[in-house]
């Protein structure tokens, strides 16, 4: 039997409309997986979901790592990387890209073309410790990132003493550089924003610092936990990218992303005999803890409704400055 009240004929794309002014933004997340959990795209995918994004994980590889140790990485080829973004990518609108560990050179390559085609939408860019790696590996890998990635990145994330030893490596003097000289070199190589975490201070604090060449931007300093992470910068960077994506404005996403990993360190638990996890669910907790005591969140809390901090905006320029 007909249906007395069909829907109008273009109900369909009234609902796609209306779902697209709820749903959540996409970030797409390049980057290796971790069957520790400890970071990779396990920590991405965590972080772009309990900042309000919906993560379009693609796998450029696989650690193989434990929580204390990384031991090897099997990449998979730059043909496998290009057809899982592109075919997301034709079907899904993305909000931003993040970019993490994706092995080697030509997957560097790959992506950066990639993203030279999503000039408008904001990269981040975040570079960990490659310590484990093979010195010739190290080098032919951050040759690429910094030739071809960089210029597409508008934000680069990373640790005071790797991006310290990788872009400023014949640092003059006993003074250690700051977040806007690190800030100055990538900016010559095409970067406006960098995010410069822990940088060392006196008491057991560590600074985490938001900076061009010319300003810093933001500053926000935490007191050192006394433990060994895995995985922190990925998570940091991650959610970075889904508030950004959300429409945040810079500042304002760097505090809250910062806020976010200090939480999920502060709840951290040992999964197995290494390192300490970060708790990217930390929030979920909350929330039930909340419910049984019958309790409002209180105003800054992660869980409250409150809106984020006003802060003046920072235009994020477009990541597009050379076709590849």
């Amino acid at each position: 039997m007909a249906n007395p009240n069909p829907p109008p004929a273009d109900s369909t794309q009234l609902l796609a409309d209306d779902d697209s002014e709820t749903s959540p933004a996409c970030v797409m997340s390049f980057n290796a997986s971790d069957p520790s959990g400890a970071g990779g795209l396990t920590a991405d995918i965590t972080a772009i979901t309990s900042a309000g994004g919906h993560a379009l994980a693609v796998v450029t590889g696989a650690y193989v790592r434990d929580t204390a140790e990384i031991f090897d990485h099997c990449a998979f080829d730059e043909e496998a990387v290009t057809e899982q973004a592109r075919t997301a990518l034709e079907d899904m609108t993305v909000s931003a890209i993040k970019v993490g560990f994706v092995g080697t050179p030509e997957n560097i390559s790959a992506i950066a073309e990639i993203a030279s085609d999503y000039a408008e939408v904001p990269l981040i860019a975040y570079m960990p410790t490659l310590s484990w790696w093979d010195e010739s590996q190290i080098d032919n890998y951050l040759d690429a990132f910094r030739e071809l990635m960089l210029p597409q990145t508008t934000v680069l994330v990373g640790n005071h003493s790797t991006l310290w030893r990788w872009l400023l490596p014949d640092w003059p003097g006993e003074r250690s550089p700051s977040a806007r000289d690190i800030a100055k070199a990538a900016s010559e190589l095409g970067v406006p924003y960098t995010l410069v975490t822990g940088i060392p201070m006196p008491e057991q604090f560590i600074d985490n610092v938001l900076a061009t060449p010319q300003a810093v931007l933001y500053s926000e300093k935490f007191e050192r936990f006394e433990a060994t992470f895995s995985g922190a910068g990925d998570t940091l960077s991650a959610a970075l990218s889904a508030l950004l994506a959300n429409g945040h404005d810079l500042q304002a996403a760097t505090t809250e992303a910062l806020t976010y990993l200090d939480h999920s360190l502060d709840a951290g638990f040992h999964p197995g005999m290494g390192n300490i996890v970060p708790d990217r669910m930390f929030w979920a907790q909350a929330d039930m803890d909340l419910e049984e005591a019958g309790d409002e969140p209180a105003p800054g809390d992660p869980q409250s409704a409150d809106p984020l901090i006003t802060a003046p905006p920072f235009d994020l320029p477009t990541n597009g400055t050379t076709k590849h």
